[in-house]
């Protein structure tokens, strides 16, 4: 898989993000005009300076008039997408090729989830039909395959992974707490989490991301007229999204103890961006945490630990907020939580906030390479986004 690639050819100038959490009293429409009237405060610009606008969401509205009607943007063309959990990266990858192409000088991507009062579980996910061959397994019933499947390949005690799993939901409640936009503010005594009621396999209820509503936005442009909007731009070094072929339940070969696509998305990113050791030149990332042990894995194909490492670099506190390679240092899906159509853009909300120092209690020194990964599905099938940011040029 080689891109070209658009490094440094787009501009973060402007961010805005809700917070995350049960807002019965609140539309989608207001957590967007929120999300979008934060972006276009943040860039100093106004609706009529913006292009053109990609929304992303999974449940919660249909076409682009989801997003005029609300934001009246007076006949703007709007693109409304879907990919499943990564939807709302995606409506950011397609805002900046946008962006890149010359197409558009000025672009809002935006992602919007409504959940709490829908009816969606966190469980229950409405499949189209199919040939009978798919998975009919709950979302945590398939994700806790890994960690069984792990400890069998690197010869792990089980004991052991529920302490590591539990470690991981410890260290992103920790990190939330220090965000006054996370659903979940509060830190969870490491034994609560590991003695918490049973979901799926290994998981407790501490294991599983939170099912929120929420909404962000981003404002795009050309990095040549970055400064107009800001003097502290993000650039964009690389993205890349990965499709899978659906072969992991129907390959003998796949062994749970990776995603595939994940692997392919980041070697992808890596290149374009020109990371050669993603361990030492990643300052920091937000992964999709949608169960502890989907991080855990996550970290080696990632290149971030060697394979069969991750849990010792997980207990070491490598990937605390404090830690050599912070990840998930806004909680994560975790304690964040995680509207689908919003959950990408929220990551790279926290990209901004770090990379222009914003990011208060939970600011981590000196950053200079971001990555975020949003995946949407299950193991052996799923896609993934992988994406590269950077505060300077170059």
């Amino acid at each position: 898989m080689a891109s070209r690639g658009i490094k440094d050819k787009v501009a973060i100038v402007g961010m805005g993000c809700t917070a995350f959490g049960e807002h019965f009293d609140r539309s989608a429409s207001d957590l967007l005009v929120e999300a979008a009237t934060d972006a276009m405060s943040s860039a100093g610009v106004e609706k009529k300076d913006v292009d053109a606008y990609w929304l992303g969401t999974m449940f919660s509205g249909l076409a682009g008039l989801t997003l005029s009607e609300a934001l009246k943007t007076d006949y703007k063309p709007v693109t409304r997408l879907e990919n499943m959990c990564a939807t709302g990266s995606d409506s950011f990858r397609n805002a900046a090729y946008a962006v890149a192409s010359g197409a558009f000088d000025l672009v809002m991507a935006v992602g919007v989830e409504k959940l709490k009062d829908s009816g969606y579980s966190g469980l229950v996910i409405p499949t189209p039909p199919s040939d009978g061959t798919e998975s009919s397994m709950t979302a945590p019933a398939m994700f806790s395959l890994l960690g069984p499947a792990y400890c069998e390949k690197y010869g792990v005690d089980e004991e052991k992974m529920k302490d590591v799993i539990s470690r991981i939901a410890w260290k992103n409640h920790v990190n939330g707490a220090k965000n006054p936009k996370a659903q979940f503010r509060k830190e969870v005594p490491l034994e609560v989490i590991k003695n918490s009621p049973p979901i799926a396999g290994m998981f407790g209820v501490f294991d599983c991301s939170g099912v929120s509503d929420g909404a962000a936005a981003a404002i795009l442009c050309r990095a040549e007229d970055a400064y107009k909007y800001t003097d502290k731009p993000i650039f964009l070094k690389a993205m890349s999204v990965a499709a899978g072929p659906n072969e992991g339940f129907m390959n003998q070969d796949y062994d749970f103890t990776t995603f595939q696509e994940v692997v392919a998305s980041c070697s992808d990113a890596y290149q374009q961006a020109g990371v050669t050791n993603p361990r030492e030149e990643i300052s920091m990332a937000e992964v999709h945490d949608c169960f502890t042990a989907t991080e855990l894995v996550l970290m080696e194909d990632m290149g971030f630990s060697e394979r069969g490492q991750a849990w010792k670099d997980c207990e070491e506190g490598r990937f605390d907020g404090d830690g050599a390679q912070p990840v998930n240092v806004d909680g994560g899906l975790k304690s964040f939580g995680h509207p689908i159509g919003a959950s990408g853009l929220r990551m790279m909300y926290e990209m901004f906030l770090q990379l222009r120092g914003e990011a208060g209690e939970r600011q981590i020194n000196n950053p200079k390479l971001g990555m975020t990964h949003n995946l949407g599905g299950q193991p052996g099938r799923c896609v993934s986004f992988v994406s590269i940011v950077g505060n300077e040029l170059g």
